[in-house]
């Protein structure tokens, strides 16, 4: 199997994945996989790797489920398949149990029980029972948010982990040095990489409204309601709670370098983050950027009189209100003439 290494799901669909029968043919496959751009990405190398005689197809995934609350086992008859359209169109072939929560995970009889319903070969029953307790052991051990196996595959030597997929939650990465060295710079934008580079938290997003926040919970709620309004957030991004004006001047750097903003919105409620600092940085950064993209600043908090009147006297206009700043930021997008 001649197989593109893409961050990014969806290659079989896009003919990014090809089985092959000789060394010739499988020169020939690569040379077309690797010319090819799945889901904008661009292939830049391909694994080889052995088929397998695959019987049959299954999904296994450990995750969390938000609605109760716990770390959940998903399994499926319909492996190989985008797990979210079968939820969503047949969601009867989708089983789900609670591995953690309130109770301690299941024993491997009491887990064997229920993916019998699965699995009604003894062979095929006894590694599925394994699997999902080795995946609940990788998931809870390296603060994963997701573990899965698709296809989790049957073979004529029993189940194989055909494809796999982890997802590691950045929060718990300070505790596992090995997974950090994992880390692949192709995962991250251009900008992602500065902005980590420069102490903030940056996420490209495909709106059309710059958002600079202070506060990863501020930020939140500003796209919840750049959202609410009608509105798109072109980015996540949290200066942090520093008071540092060149943090602001990086953030401006970084976030001028999208072609597609309408309009920059700064939301900002200081506390430990000075206001007057914060106007400091959003001065210097127009002056020195030469910025052409309007702005419109929500600031309050700790030395917002101090600030205000600094932007004020540079014939910008800050206001107190949230939802007053996100509404003229929406209609700036959207091409109106709200100063």
């Amino acid at each position: 199997m001649i197989k593109a290494q893409v961050l990014t799901g969806g290659r079989g669909k896009a003919g990014a994945i090809r089985a092959v029968a000789s060394a010739e043919q499988a020169e020939s496959a690569a040379s077309e996989i690797l010319a090819m751009r799945v889901k904008d990405s661009a292939v830049k190398c391909v694994m080889v790797a052995e088929r397998l005689d695959i019987r049959a197809e299954y999904y296994a995934g450990i995750t969390i489920g938000r609605e109760s609350k716990s770390v959940m086992l998903i399994v499926s008859t319909a492996g190989g398949m985008d797990i979210e359209d079968i939820a969503a169109n047949e969601p009867q072939k989708i089983r789900r149990l609670v591995m953690a929560g309130p109770a301690k995970p299941p024993s491997d009889e009491a887990l064997a029980r229920w993916l019998s319903v699965t699995f009604s070969d003894q062979m095929l029953l006894e590694q599925a029972v394994q699997i999902a307790q080795r995946m609940y052991r990788l998931f809870r051990e390296k603060d994963c948010s997701l573990v899965e196996i698709n296809p989790l595959a049957v073979t004529p030597t029993g189940l194989v982990a055909a494809d796999a997929k982890i997802v590691f939650d950045d929060n718990g990465l300070p505790k596992h040095p090995d997974v950090a060295l994992l880390r692949n710079p192709e995962e991250y934008t251009p900008d992602e990489l500065e902005a980590k580079q420069a102490g903030l938290s940056f996420v490209s997003l495909n709106g059309e409204i710059g958002c600079m926040v202070n506060g990863a919970g501020l930020a939140m709620a500003t796209m919840d309601g750049i959202k609410l309004a009608g509105g798109t957030a072109a980015n996540f991004l949290d200066v942090g709670g520093s008071s540092d004006p060149q943090k602001v001047v990086n953030a401006f750097r970084i976030l001028l370098r999208n072609e597609g903003l309408k309009v920059i919105l700064i939301n900002i409620f200081g506390g430990i983050t000075r206001c007057d600092d914060v106007a400091q940085g959003i001065l210097v950064a127009r002056r020195q950027l030469g910025i052409s993209v309007p702005i419109v600043i929500r600031l309050i908090g700790t030395n917002e009189q101090k600030g205000r009147q600094m932007l004020a006297e540079a014939g910008m206009i800050a206001t107190r209100a949230m939802t007053e700043a996100i509404q003229k930021a929406v209609e700036r997008a959207a091409g109106g003439s709200q100063p």
